[in-house]
């Protein structure tokens, strides 16, 4: 427990230094200026100083018990801040005004501890963390932003960045290089690598694009935990480029096939009914396909007036992340999505949480001849819906508040008023339901 203790007109902070912290502190006892003469202004100090000290003396014990870990060197930043400095290794620090340095070395008079002399003369080159490494590393320090994915959601947001790694790796002739050694050089030599793979395998330039992206994020998201002053940008302008690409879309299902394919008796015998289900329900909501497989048990709300269900995020057994805030909305059941949900009021378990939907679907849906061309997917259900209220009338702001789009992004400006009402919903979607055959009811 803190207290105060006046030095001539100047109120100080008086801390005994707790028992886990004596061997770093070196002293039994901390005094430190509030920089006030005013005892009321140094009581409100008091708290938020002694919260400041803990966590530099905590930081000081990080720096002694793991000197050669990323901990330490993040410790150490904190404890430069803490005096009011920005940590700079020695190298940069030697190139630093003369002034920055006396302060230090005026402070460092003060507080001989090593971790404080470290800290603010900069004794620590940098975490020696390899590329091997990286993915955890991130995804450690990234583990708050992820805290709402799923199992599999974290498999989906940690193989690319692998794949991403270890592409990197071989560029450099399969060498575990350390993670400050990767600059622009080693960032060509990435781009260089998969040139000659996309040449010799024909492959598309969004793959490497995504390994650069995805690198150069792990890379900004590292060096910020630690505090670096001035991080490098090795993968800044590395990207590749084809003049010649025409920009692909998914292409949409015509809704008379639809009518004729799909909702014909018998078409779907080939495959099982949660299937069958998801694919009718994303026919009525427009809904992206892991919105609807996975819905937690009792997401289906079937004794409301209007039947729904939410998209939204979810915590506890079933987490689930959805892919943004304006994805975050209630979608009314119609016509045979409506039917769909009734035979699976508990949702879809044997799809639930997992990546195999998509490719089990599509994979049959185009074996029985149930999709237009071998370009076609599943996933066009989704643009289908769109343009089925595109030729019904309904405004583009409305039909991205249908699909789960930001209206802020699609008007280019800020969104007033509440949300859309469920009763305005379903009259929207009862503008483009489709007549539920009898097998399908």
């Amino acid at each position: 427990m803190a207290g105060l203790i006046k030095r001539g007109q100047t109120w100080h902070l008086r801390m005994r230094v707790p028992k886990r912290y004596l061997a770093v502190a070196g002293r039994n006892e901390i005094h430190r200026s509030l920089q006030t003469d005013s005892e009321r202004r140094a009581r409100e100090l008091l708290p938020d100083m002694e919260a400041k000290l803990l966590a530099e003396l905590e930081a000081m014990k990080a720096i002694r018990e793991r000197p050669g870990e990323a901990d330490a060197y993040r410790a150490a930043t904190k404890i430069a801040q803490a005096r009011g400095f920005t940590y700079r290794p020695l190298s940069d620090l030697l190139e630093a005004p003369l002034d920055d340095i006396l302060e230090r070395v005026e402070v460092v008079k003060a507080d001989t501890s090593p971790e404080t002399v470290r800290a603010l003369l900069g004794g620590l080159e940098g975490p020696a963390v390899r590329l091997s490494a990286l993915v955890d590393e991130v995804e450690r320090v990234a583990a708050h932003e992820n805290r709402y994915k799923s199992e599999n959601q974290l498999r989906l947001w940690r193989n690319p960045r692998k794949r991403a790694v270890a592409n990197l790796q071989a560029a450099l002739g399969g060498r575990d290089a350390l993670v400050s050694e990767i600059d622009h050089a080693a960032a060509l030599k990435h781009k260089a690598w998969w040139q000659k793979k996309i040449a010799a395998e024909n492959l598309s330039m969004e793959s490497a694009n995504k390994d650069f992206a995805n690198m150069a994020g792990m890379l900004r998201r590292y060096y910020e935990s630690i505090a670096l002053p001035d991080p490098p940008e090795p993968y800044r302008r590395v990207t590749l480029k084809d003049r010649h690409k025409v920009e692909s879309r998914k292409l949409e299902i015509p809704v008379e096939w639809i009518k004729e394919k799909w909702f014909a008796p018998g078409a779907f015998d080939g495959t099982n009914d949660q299937a069958r289900d998801i694919l009718l329900i994303s026919i009525e909501t427009g809904c992206r396909q892991s919105e609807i497989h996975d819905l937690p048990p009792g997401a289906f709300i079937l004794d409301a007036p209007i039947p729904y269900f939410e998209v939204k995020l979810e915590e506890g057994n079933i987490k689930r992340e959805i892919k943004n805030t304006a994805s975050k909305r209630k979608v009314p059941l119609v016509g045979v999505a409506l039917a769909a949900a009734k035979r699976h009021p508990d949702g879809f378990p044997r799809y639930r949480g997992k990546s195999s939907y998509s490719a089990a679907m599509n994979k049959f849906m185009r074996s029985n001849g149930l999709l237009p061309s071998p370009n076609h997917t599943i996933g066009g259900i989704r643009h289908s819906w769109e343009s089925r209220m595109k030729r019904a009338g309904i405004a583009l702001d409305v039909r991205g508040v249908m699909m789960g789009h930001s209206v802020k992004a699609i008007l280019e400006r800020a969104v007033y008023g509440d949300e859309m009402p469920l009763p305005e919903k379903l009259k929207l979607a009862m503008k483009v339901v489709l007549d539920v055959p009898d097998h399908l009811k």
